[in-house]
């Protein structure tokens, strides 16, 4: 919740629809939740709650979510050569972690769930890409065990957001600026890029229109 996605997705939820009850922050940085709440205008603090967990702890995640109405899942490990190297750490967050949620929201009986995947996973070749393409197949597929239950879990998939933490355009700016050169990992490589206000916008059409899958 306190991500590049995390922090704007709320900024824009506040400005747009202001009658809105609450806002749960759930993640496990107390310093960027600390730092998340002292940016939001006075008025709007009274509807946050900032909840310090992990989506590897699921009786964590039972706790906050209960109450809760909507579900957008942005929390994932995600670089690339950290995955090679951790690849268990990866499987614990992105999988396991998935699975902890999808369980957590139908105990808690949430209305819509709405998961950020990645256009590495689509054909993955690396160990990051993997582990999505296994959580976009745990929320897509939980669609076949709510029951009567009036929940949909939905996937999301975008490419890299342009200038979000950890994204490749600072590292390409700073390139230039030190080395004069643009570093690229293979010269055939394809990059699909978005603004994060265009992600933003895309995940509150899909908590608007998607009927799960």
């Amino acid at each position: 919740g306190t991500g590049s996605f995390g922090t704007k997705f709320t900024s824009v939820i506040l400005r747009k629809y202001p009658k809105i009850n609450k806002i749960i922050i759930f993640s496990r940085d107390e310093l960027k939740q600390s730092n998340m709440f002292e940016k939001i205008k006075i008025k709007d603090q009274k509807k946050m709650r900032f909840f310090l967990g992990d989506v590897r702890d699921k009786d964590r995640l039972m706790t906050a979510l209960d109450g809760v109405d909507y579900v957008v899942h942005a929390a994932a490990l995600k670089q690339v050569p950290a995955a090679e190297y951790n690849p268990f750490e990866f499987i614990k967050t992105n999988i396991i972690g998935a699975q902890n949620l999808v369980e957590a929201c139908l105990v808690n009986k949430i209305k819509k769930v709405i998961a950020l995947s990645t256009d590495k996973a689509a054909a993955p070749l690396n160990l990051y890409g993997a582990t999505k393409l296994c959580s976009d197949k745990l929320f897509i597929s939980a669609n076949n065990i709510i029951g009567r239950k009036k929940i949909t879990f939905s996937i999301v998939r975008y490419g890299n957001v342009l200038m979000s933490r950890g994204s490749v355009i600072p590292k390409f700016i700073n390139d230039v600026k030190n080395k004069k050169i643009l570093s690229i990992t293979h010269p055939e490589m394809t990059r699909f890029n978005i603004t994060l206000d265009e992600g933003v916008d895309f995940v509150i059409s899909s908590l608007m229109n998607s009927i799960g899958g």
